[in-house]
C-alpha cells in the first residue's frame, strides 16, 4: 500500500459552509480522491492532516497551533514512507489579522516544501513528491467567519500565479483548484459538497497523469 498525505486547512477538513459541521470522509475531497484512486487500480491510503484555521508560517493571535510549519517535519516522519504530499494551504494567511499579499503567502508555502524535504525520515525511505494545490480565491466572504476575511479578496489576488512560480522554482508539481471548482456562494471561502466531488476526482486524474503512484 502507498500513502498520500493531505496537509491542509478547513477547506479540506470538510467544513460545511457557514456551519461548524464536517462532511463525512467519503464526501470531502480527500475521501473522494482515495476512492477514485482505488477505482483506478491503485493500492493507496489517503492520510488527512487538515486543521481549521491553519496558516503557513504565521501565528494566529487568538488560536494556538495554527502555524502549518510547526511540527510538519514530525508529521512527515510519522506517516512515512509517503509517495506524495498534497499541500493546499494559504487561505488563512489572508485573514484580517495579517496584511499578507500573494507573494508572502506563497513564500510560506515554499517554506513548507523545504521542511518536507528535510524531514528526518528513516534511512532508505524516499523523499515524497510534492503537489502544491492553489486554494480557491476568497470571494465575498460572509457568514459566521466572514469578518475574519475582511478585505481578503484583494490580499489574495494573484496567489495562484505566485504559487505556480514557487512550484516551478522548487521543482514540485502544481495544480490550480480555481480552474477546476468554484468557491461556495454560501460563505465565499469553503467548498460545497458537489465541488468536493469534482476536486477529488480531478486530483486523482492528475496524480495518475504524473505517475506518482504505482499502477497495475
Amino acid at each position: 500500500m502507498e500513502n498520500i498525505l493531505v496537509y491542509s486547512d478547513s477547506v479540506s477538513w470538510g467544513v460545511i459552509p457557514d456551519t461548524r459541521k464536517r462532511m463525512d470522509f467519503h464526501l470531502r475531497w480527500p475521501g473522494v480522491l482515495e476512492r477514485s484512486l482505488k477505482e483506478k487500480g491503485s493500492d493507496v491510503r489517503v492520510i488527512e492532516n487538515c486543521l481549521n484555521g491553519r496558516k503557513t508560517v504565521w501565528e494566529d493571535p487568538f488560536r494556538e497551533g495554527r502555524r502549518g510549519v510547526d511540527g510538519l517535519a514530525q508529521v512527515i516522519e510519522m506517516h512515512s514512507p509517503l509517495k506524495c504530499v498534497l499541500l493546499m494551504l494559504g487561505t488563512n494567511d489572508f485573514q484580517d489579522t495579517h496584511d499578507n499579499k500573494a507573494w508572502m503567502a506563497a513564500q510560506g508555502v515554499a517554506k513548507l516544501v523545504s521542511v518536507i524535504r528535510q524531514a528526518p525520515i528513516e534511512p532508505g525511505m524516499s523523499i515524497p513528491k510534492i503537489l502544491i494545490i492553489a486554494p480557491l480565491a476568497i470571494n465575498n466572504p460572509k457568514g459566521i467567519i466572514g469578518h475574519k476575511f475582511a478585505g481578503a479578496e484583494q490580499r489574495c489576488k494573484d496567489f495562484p500565479g505566485e504559487l505556480e512560480k514557487v512550484s516551478r522554482e522548487l521543482g514540485t508539481h502544481y495544480l490550480d483548484a480555481n480552474t477546476l471548482v468554484k468557491v461556495s456562494d454560501i460563505d465565499g471561502i469553503h467548498l460545497d459538497e458537489d465541488q468536493h466531488m469534482v476536486l477529488g476526482q480531478a486530483v486523482a486524474d492528475y496524480l495518475q497523469k504524473i505517475k506518482v503512484l504505482s499502477w497495475p
